[in-house]
């Protein structure tokens, strides 16, 4: 079995020839030859950045949903008690100073 290896893309490189087939300056088969893919490749490309396009977009308003509550109490109070313990050492520190 003695085939071509496939090429292996990074999203980079998937992403740069979506948006060259986007702005349709240049035909499929001409961004297809520059970036060395398949035609039905720049395709398939450009109409998944369209239909994922609008995810980008989502709930960039308001709180993020991925924000645990809970996750920010418990931080502010492990942050709470590092500076009481650094309180109080400071004051030990002064007394002898006295």
């Amino acid at each position: 079995m003695s085939g071509k290896k496939r090429k292996v893309f990074s999203a980079q490189q998937k992403a740069k020839v979506a948006l060259e087939a986007i702005r349709e300056v240049k035909t499929a088969n001409e961004i297809a030859q520059q970036y060395d893919v398949h035609p039905t490749q720049v395709g398939q490309w450009k109409k998944e950045l369209q239909a994922q396009a609008a995810e980008l977009f989502e709930g960039k308003r308001g709180p993020k949903a991925t924000v645990d509550p809970n996750a920010s109490s418990e931080r502010l109070y492990a942050e709470i008690g590092r500076l009481k313990v650094e309180l109080d050492w400071l004051k030990k520190k002064s007394e002898g100073l006295l």
